[in-house]
């Protein structure tokens, strides 16, 4: 009998014993325990889809707001004086998106502009459908699953973008919005265009993974670099217009749009190279551009050059101001430094 042979290791079951122990060492440092509940750990993939279905939920209810009179209150006024509008449309959006997704992921931390009311129609809402994306968004079934600890993740979600221009009947800047975040930084965005109603939008992109068909292969044009095409708020133009050409000199183009989202989409898809916000904001009107802009490998920071937190227990309002770009991001930034550098 030889026992002189050669001992032989399998590398692949070494591997996967390896990753097993790894494993358990990763989720007992996460909370000491294995997951209880299947609801404690989310599949990324269909909480995309999720998503999607709430924000064209919501923008239904939006749309449904046109065919009868608003109910409007205010909120009071801005910073800068301008009236901050509430509509019982704000409120039906926020409804169905804020309680399907808590009825379809009951583990997780979700964030609104809109606050609950005790309202039995809305706490009565079905949890969204996980297994289909609307036809519009059906790559999304040929992605991988990605897995993670519901904990981990918050979603933000602004029921109706740009509602002061929407009680003004300027539909084309209104949106609404879902934003998951997963350790404070935004991973999949989703902006939902109702209007025109016969030809509705939805625009998603998912961090490292893909962006939805609709969004555009913007190339870089080096001749926007020194010129560029700048967007700005409508409620503080007059002041952010003078930084903007202060800072990247008189040839830089700036227009005046409303609503954060369609702002961050048009420099997603190429119309503008610069949003520039200089006044405080929510993160909610933020969080879901922020997602769609990563993916498509362009920066939204504060005008001092930070990143945004998007975990739960951080302050809810960005006071710094907001850059955001597709390309040349520190270029931009460091011209606003100096032009803020240089205030008396």
């Amino acid at each position: 009998m030889n026992f002189s042979g050669t001992l032989r290791i399998n590398k692949f079951a070494c591997f996967t014993l390896l990753f097993i122990l790894f494993v358990i060492i990763y989720w007992r440092s996460n909370g000491g325990a294995y997951p209880t509940d299947k609801n404690e750990i989310i599949n990324l993939k269909t909480l995309l889809t999720a998503a999607i279905h709430a924000a064209e939920y919501g923008g239904s209810k939006v749309m449904e707001g046109t065919n009868r009179d608003l109910i409007i209150k205010s909120k009071g006024k801005t910073k800068e004086g301008v009236n901050d509008p509430v509509t019982d449309a704000d409120q039906a959006s926020h409804c169905v998106m804020f309680y399907g997704l808590s009825k379809t992921f009951p583990k997780l931390t979700i964030v609104s502009e809109e606050h609950s009311i005790n309202d039995p129609k809305c706490e009565d809402q079905e949890p969204f459908n996980t297994d289909t994306p609307p036809p519009q968004h059906r790559m999304i079934e040929n992605m991988n699953n990605e897995l993670v600890f519901a904990k981990d993740i918050t979603i933000w979600i602004d029921p109706l973008d740009a509602t002061k221009e929407y009680t003004e009947g300027l539909y084309q800047y209104v949106t609404t919005m879902v934003c998951v975040a997963y350790k404070g930084i935004p991973i999949i965005g989703v902006i939902h265009y109702p209007f025109p109603p016969d030809n509705p939008q939805t625009y998603w992109g998912w961090l490292a993974k893909k962006t939805s068909s609709n969004i555009a292969n913007v190339a870089y044009q080096v001749e926007y670099k020194e010129n560029p095409r700048v967007v700005v708020s409508i409620s503080h133009q007059g002041k952010v217009s003078d930084m903007a050409r202060e800072a990247f000199g008189p040839m830089t183009t700036v227009t005046t749009a409303a609503g954060a989202g369609y702002k961050v989409m048009g420099v997603v898809n190429g119309s503008y190279d610069v949003y520039l916000h200089a006044t405080a904001i929510k993160k909610w009107d933020l969080c879901a551009g922020d997602a769609i802009i990563r993916t498509v490998d362009g920066k939204m920071t504060t005008a001092k050059g930070d990143y945004i937190d998007y975990s739960p227990d951080a302050d809810v309002k960005v006071n710094e101001g907001v850059l955001v770009t597709r390309y040349n991001h520190d270029f931009y930034l460091t011209q606003i430094s100096k032009n803020l550098n240089n205030k008396p």
